[in-house]
């Protein structure tokens, strides 16, 4: 059964490759064994049978290859099916993505809003329950201050009235004293008044009062202090009213009057102290009220502004709301330094009137460039015509420098002629034949000189032969010159002899002098023709006196 089963295995393998059924997919792997005789015979040696054999193989492998490029199209075919669909499902799937971002963002930007509103709510709640709590304490606060502020008390009035009347009572006493003794002497009276006017010495009262003390207690004390001031008083009072202290020769009933008299005045004198020490307590206690009473003033008032300023807060923060408005980037034209703009200053408008300022921007900008355009023409058109009268103001200076210098030419005669005659034809003629006639002399003249011309070239020409002739027989005679010179030269310097001039260096020496002479009389001879010609310009007229004849 084993064999059996392994024989099943490679039949199985050898027939459909281990597989029970054939996928189209295998068709791409399939191929057809060649023939054994094709690989160890040549074509030549095929029979006819094997032949058939081959045919077959080769219809077999053409039907194979033939499938195979059927079912690679259909592959092709699905494959892209598959990719559009794939590609078809990507792009679904994108846009069902970018519109789930779309939404996720919108929602986020909702909630932040949403989060946005909670926020100002709980500072606009917050804010306003600071200011509720200010404003009650400001109002604790001036309450406050209203209660403890010190008024002016009443009866201080009433007090300096009573002062007044007792200072009043203390100098009528003094005036009335005079009057008291009128049956007595002046001399007894003015020494009465000295008297009068003697006091004992007795330590002053002092009272020492506290700064916050009630006005009304300090009067209690000033009254408690007076009897003793007053008994002090009295008791030395008693020591002048003794008869030793008496002037002499005064009756004692007057003494007694007189003693009288003055404990009145002295009683009088306790009770001016007395108020005036109580009035002046009573004024520092008030002076010390008033500035207290001043310094609450102004604590009031700052509190007043203070809780008015706090109103106008109030009122502004009621009126002033926050509202969320969604604009787009582009629509919000402020300049964010940092991260989050300020918006305190700015104004919520509507896109038209943005249009409009937009638009009539535009129009004053198209009217500034024309007007610009018109200005720079203009300013091209005065350029041009500057240029222009600068132009015709040079042409005149050249007219009028033309017509200097053709008022100033010199004329000679024969134009002198030429412009005085009228009769123009005759005169040409008279011109063409004079003209003719040097031109005929001028070529006869031409001729005789070109013989004479020629005739010296031939002569020249004759004496540069014998010039030529010549230098060859000096030529030939050079070398024997030459010795004969310098035998000649050694025989002069032996000698010596240096006065010895050469004939040549005399011919050279008078001919250089014969030219600079003949250079010199030239040079004078041109200067004397244009002396001639000069004055004979000065004889020819101007052409503006020509205008005369």
């Amino acid at each position: 059964s084993q064999k059996v089963q392994q024989t099943k295995d490679r039949a199985l393998d050898d027939m459909m490759d281990g597989v029970l059924e054939v996928k189209k997919e295998d068709i791409l792997k399939m191929e057809i064994p060649p023939p054994e005789f094709v690989l160890t015979k040549p074509g030549i040696n095929w029979s006819e049978e094997e032949k058939k054999v081959y045919k077959e193989y080769e219809k077999k492998s053409k039907d194979l290859i033939e499938e195979k490029e059927t079912h690679r199209k259909t592959l092709e075919t699905e494959m892209k099916k598959l990719l559009a669909s794939t590609k078809d499902a990507t792009v679904k799937f994108d846009e069902t993505l970018t519109k789930l971002f779309e939404k996720k963002v919108k929602c986020e930007m909702a909630i932040y809003q949403e989060e946005l509103k909670i926020t100002y709510l709980i500072y606009s709640v917050l804010l306003e329950e600071e200011m509720r709590n200010r404003e009650l304490e400001l109002k604790f606060k001036l309450e406050k201050t209203v209660a403890h502020k010190v008024r002016k008390l009443k009866h201080i009035e009433l007090f300096h009235e009573t002062y007044d009347r007792v200072v009043a009572e203390d100098k009528a006493l003094d005036k009335e004293f005079r009057k008291e003794f009128f049956d007595i002497p002046t001399h007894v009276v003015d020494q009465l008044y000295k008297l009068f006017k003697r006091r004992p010495r007795v330590q002053k009262m002092r009272t020492q009062t506290d700064n916050n003390s009630n006005p009304l207690k300090e009067q209690r004390l000033c009254g408690s202090l007076a009897p003793d001031s007053l008994s002090k008083m009295l008791q030395a009072m008693e020591e002048l009213d003794a008869p030793e202290n008496m002037p002499e020769g005064l009756n004692p009933s007057i003494w007694e009057r007189f003693c009288v008299v003055r404990r009145t005045k002295v009683d009088s004198e306790q009770k001016v102290k007395v108020k005036a020490l109580t009035l002046a307590e009573m004024q520092a206690f008030v002076q010390r009220r008033r500035d207290e009473d001043k310094a609450a003033q102004q604590e009031i008032k700052n509190i007043s502004n203070e809780l008015e300023s706090l109103h106008k807060e109030k009122n502004h923060f009621l009126t002033d709301l926050m509202v969320q408005v969604i604009l787009k980037q582009g629509q919000v034209e402020l300049s964010t330094t940092d991260l989050t703009a300020d918006y305190t200053d700015s104004v919520l408008t509507h896109r038209s009137v943005v249009e409009d300022f937009n638009r009539i921007i535009r129009t004053l900008g198209e009217q500034k460039i024309a007007s610009m355009v018109e200005c720079k023409d203009f300013r091209k058109g005065i350029i041009q015509l500057q240029w222009e009268h600068k132009m015709m103001r040079m042409q005149i200076e050249d007219l009028n420098s033309k017509a200097r210098d053709i008022q100033m030419l010199r004329l000679t005669e024969d134009q002198q002629d030429y412009l005085n005659k009228t009769d123009r034809d005759s005169r040409v003629s008279k011109q063409v034949s004079i003209l003719e006639k040097t031109i005929t002399f001028q070529e006869k003249t031409h001729q005789q000189s070109l013989q004479h011309r020629i005739k010296k070239i031939e002569k020249l020409n004759r004496q540069a032969a014998r010039k030529a002739k010549k230098n060859t027989t000096v030529e030939q005679q050079l070398p024997d010159v030459q010795v004969t010179v310098a035998e000649r030269r050694h025989v002069c310097e032996a000698i010596g002899n240096k006065t010895v001039i050469p004939e040549r260096y005399q011919e050279i020496l008078q001919k250089r002098n014969l030219e600079d002479l003949a250079r010199a009389q030239a040079e004078d001879l041109a200067f004397l023709w244009a002396e001639v010609e000069r004055l004979r310009m000065k004889n020819f007229p101007l052409l503006h006196q020509l205008n005369h004849y």
